[in-house]
């Protein structure tokens, strides 16, 4: 595991921006963390994902390198490499925000984190932005699962692919 995610990254940074005009909604949504394509996991070009080893969900094909928080809740971890966050929702998902596949190989090269593991955010707040154009020109693939690692406690169901803005909601907790 520690190939996909590196090492947990602790710093002081906290209390990034919040995307205006967007509501907390249900409490069992999950927003979308950045804007994009969404697509279904199984379309994901990772095994790991695509198989849903690590658990349920979607991913988006971003096209703008800021990812929010999907829900209020806590950055459970913030890897060192600032390409993946694990978070716990305050409505009981436990969600991996892997941004790019095998960006762990960048060592934080084009990430930049603006929360901590432990901070406690609002839906709507910034995390960590990425320059999406270097990390392609790296050969790396941007796309961003976004999985429920709960998901046998947490059923979801989720959107249908198609565009998504910060906010929309990508999946609902069905139980």
């Amino acid at each position: 595991m520690e190939k996909l995610f590196g090492k947990e990254k602790r710093s002081q940074q906290q209390n990034g921006s919040t995307v205006a005009g967007k509501s907390a909604g249900s409490k069992n949504e999950i927003g979308s963390p950045m804007e994009g394509e969404l697509i279904e996991l199984k379309d994901v070009p990772d095994e790991a994902f695509a198989q849903g080893i690590l658990g349920d969900g979607v991913a988006i094909r971003p096209t703008k390198g800021e990812v929010y928080a999907p829900a209020d809740g806590t950055v459970d971890t913030l890897f060192d490499t600032c390409h993946a966050i694990t978070f716990l929702c305050d409505n009981g998902a436990e969600l991996l925000l892997h941004v790019g596949l095998d960006t762990v190989q960048l060592k934080g090269k084009h990430f930049q984190s603006q929360v901590a593991s432990g901070d406690r955010v609002k839906k709507g707040q910034l995390l960590l932005s990425v320059d999406l154009e270097a990390v392609k020109r790296e050969g790396y693939d941007t796309v961003t699962p976004v999985i429920v690692t709960n998901a046998d406690e947490w059923p979801v169901e989720k959107a249908a692919p198609g565009k998504v803005k910060v906010g929309d909601v990508i999946m609902k907790g069905s139980r």
